[in-house]
């Protein structure tokens, strides 16, 4: 066994920080705390380049006497805490003492401080955790500190950075979080030179909330509170008419602190259970206050995550302010699902109204499989799945016997001959689907909006028509000839994904566009969309996105396992929903493709049908 050593104080400082300061943003949120711990009501943060050239804080909080500046910069040295009982009832932000020391660490610093009622201030140079000079000098009450170049001693590190546009919305994200936890404190946002944020800190929510999420969010709130002994809730939560197709805009904070819990986020989103629509999620900007002593902040390095003494009971009051919320609002009778639903059917066919289409619609477009016509009959697009096992039971020993679809002819075929028939409106040829009488099989019809019904042989066959297409989009979309085909939208579809995840957008824009997204910068926090794939709807382009970059935030790359996702989500998009009555003609086509054998399971590995033979029927009836 190599011989045990003891790093050396600067080896392993570098790892200590490590665990605090991951990123520019990990440097502004402990810089912020450190602001609003010191009484500041008053902030301003300044990055460039991302934060990695620069990044500096200014406040005019309490500031640090001169003889505790040096000090400060020390691990473990710390103004917030002073014996272990302490630890039990933290309220402040920061109490560990490692931030300050963790950032200069890995950087160089500059500090500018001068303490309530003092003549003059302090002056002080650090690289790398080293002081390199120290001096009087004239400044306002307050804390500046600038920090330039960071990790620039570390380059494992600071390989794994990302590029300036990421890391910039990262921190923007970071300082928006940090606004919101403090209504009362004005904070102002410049990057490269330009005012991203800047808060009133008047102590209103609601005028914070518009400074930071804009008119359109701040007017989908609305008022949610719970009081008991032990925990209070106040805040807004979002109408189900505002609902989004992300939970980005879920904002909780724990005595002034900005978390994130899936406890909580579980517990507003179960009090919508009945209001919204699957793949819909409400907002929040939520305040929860616990006795000190009974939430525990010290869990987490970067303490975004903490522990409940009782965790029941802040479940309990964050549901029942959000269904409170709720209650409320549909005894003034605005906001009930029915209005709700039909009001994002009357905004969906206005927009509808803006799009158009130079390209070949294809499977499940907007105009159907058979165009407009058979879209009076109730077509929304969309099929469904089925167990492998289950199509053994099929006899396609004898193909004569079968009849044979045109689907898959037509819609996997890598040849255009479809774009030059029915006006490039329609892949299927609807003229060969006339002779159904002639297979062996018999579409009964449809129930419950949602299955087929089809008679085989001495069987009954259920077929779930969302799976059976989704699973040709899937096939489709995995085919290495296939060439999307997008709808250019007269009017860009304005999507406010968040900071972080309009970066994702951007950065990976080439491969979203081959997708058929075309999308652009539009303001920090959102993008414009001007072209689509022509298999989703418009009313589906931004909880699309938002899977778009769940999947690839985390990838670095589009690696094929992430590719496969994500075809999976916009087959998914793209198939008809589960409620959504089908014409005889699409029902007929999508029973044509499982019972020939073409579709086993959808892409998530449900099946797509099952059968129900006759002696079954049989026994069931008492025949036999």
């Amino acid at each position: 066994m190599p011989k045990i050593i003891e790093l050396e104080q600067h080896v392993a400082d570098l790892i200590a920080a490590g665990e605090v300061v991951q990123r520019p943003s990990s440097v502004v949120k402990e810089l912020i705390e450190n602001s609003i711990d010191a009484g500041a009501n008053l902030i301003t943060v300044e990055i460039c380049s991302g934060g990695m050239a620069l990044i500096r804080v200014t406040d005019n909080g309490c500031g640090i006497a001169a003889e505790d500046v040096e000090t400060a910069f020390l691990r473990h040295a710390t103004s917030k805490l002073r014996d272990a009982e302490g630890l039990a009832a933290i309220g402040t932000l920061g109490f560990r003492g490692e931030a300050l020391a963790a950032i200069a660490a890995v950087s160089r610093i500059e500090l500018l401080t001068r303490e309530y009622g003092a003549g003059e201030g302090v002056s002080l140079s650090l690289e790398a955790g080293e002081t390199l000079e120290m001096s009087p000098a004239g400044c306002p009450e307050g804390t500046t500190i600038i920090v330039r170049d960071l990790f620039y001693n570390t380059p494992a590190r600071l390989k794994f950075m990302k590029s300036d546009r990421a890391e910039g919305s990262s921190v923007a994200s970071v300082v928006l979080r940090c606004a919101l936890s403090r209504p009362d404190v004005s904070i102002r946002f410049i990057k490269d030179g330009k005012t991203e944020y800047h808060t009133p800190g008047d102590s209103r929510i609601d005028s914070c909330i518009y400074s930071l999420l804009g008119r359109e969010i701040e007017a989908g709130f609305i008022n949610a509170e719970s009081y008991d002994e032990a925990v209070s809730v106040k805040g807004f939560v979002s109408s189900p008419a505002a609902s989004r197709g992300n939970r980005n805009y879920q904002f909780f904070f724990i005595n002034g602190r900005s978390i994130r819990s899936s406890l909580l986020q579980t517990a507003l989103e179960q009090a919508y259970k009945n209001s919204l629509l699957s793949g819909r999620f409400p907002s929040c900007v939520l305040y929860i206050k616990v006795k000190p002593g009974d939430v525990d902040v010290n869990v987490h390095p970067a303490k975004t995550e903490v522990k409940f003494v009782s965790e029941k009971q802040v479940f309990d009051s964050v549901y029942y302010a959000a269904l409170g919320a709720l209650e409320q609002l549909h005894k003034a009778g605005f906001g009930s699902r029915t209005e709700d639903l039909n009001k994002s059917m009357e905004e969906q066919e206005i927009i509808s109204q803006f799009r158009t289409s130079d390209s070949v619609g294809s499977f499940g477009s907007k105009d159907g499989l058979y165009g407009n016509e058979d879209r009076k009959e109730g077509f929304k697009g969309g099929f469904k799945t089925m167990r492998a096992d289950d199509f053994r039971k099929i006899h396609v020993a004898e193909p004569s016997k079968i009849y044979k679809s045109p689907v898959k002819t037509q819609l996997f075929s890598t040849q255009k001959a479809a774009e030059t028939e029915q006006n490039n409106r329609a892949i299927i040829n609807t003229d060969s689907l006339t002779d159904f009488h002639v297979s062996p099989f018999r579409v009964i019809g449809e129930v419950l909006n949602m299955y087929i019904i089809v008679e085989y042989e001495n069987s009954i066959w259920f077929i779930d028509k969302h799976a059976a297409h989704e699973r040709i989009h899937y096939d489709t979309l995995r085919s290495s000839e296939y060439e999307p085909m997008s709808e250019s939208l007269l009017m860009p579809v304005i999507c406010r994904v968040g900071h972080e995840d309009a970066s994702v957008l951007l950065e990976n824009s080439d491969f979203i566009e081959k997708l058929g997204f075309t999308v652009e910068s539009f303001g920090e926090d959102e993008v414009a969309v001007r072209h689509i794939p022509s298999e989703i709807d418009i009313g589906d382009t931004e909880s699309v996105l938002s899977d778009l970059c769940a999947k690839l935030r985390y990838s670095g790359a589009v690696e094929p396992e992430v590719r496969d996702s994500i075809f999976k989500t916009i087959a998914c998009k793209a198939a008809i929903k589960a409620g959504s009555s089908s014409g005889s003609r699409e029902l007929e086509s999508l029973a044509a493709a499982v019972m020939s054998g073409e579709l086993s399971h959808c892409p998530h590995g449900r099946p797509v049908a099952f059968e129900v033979t006759k002696s079954t029927l049989d026994k069931g009836f008492g025949r036999i």
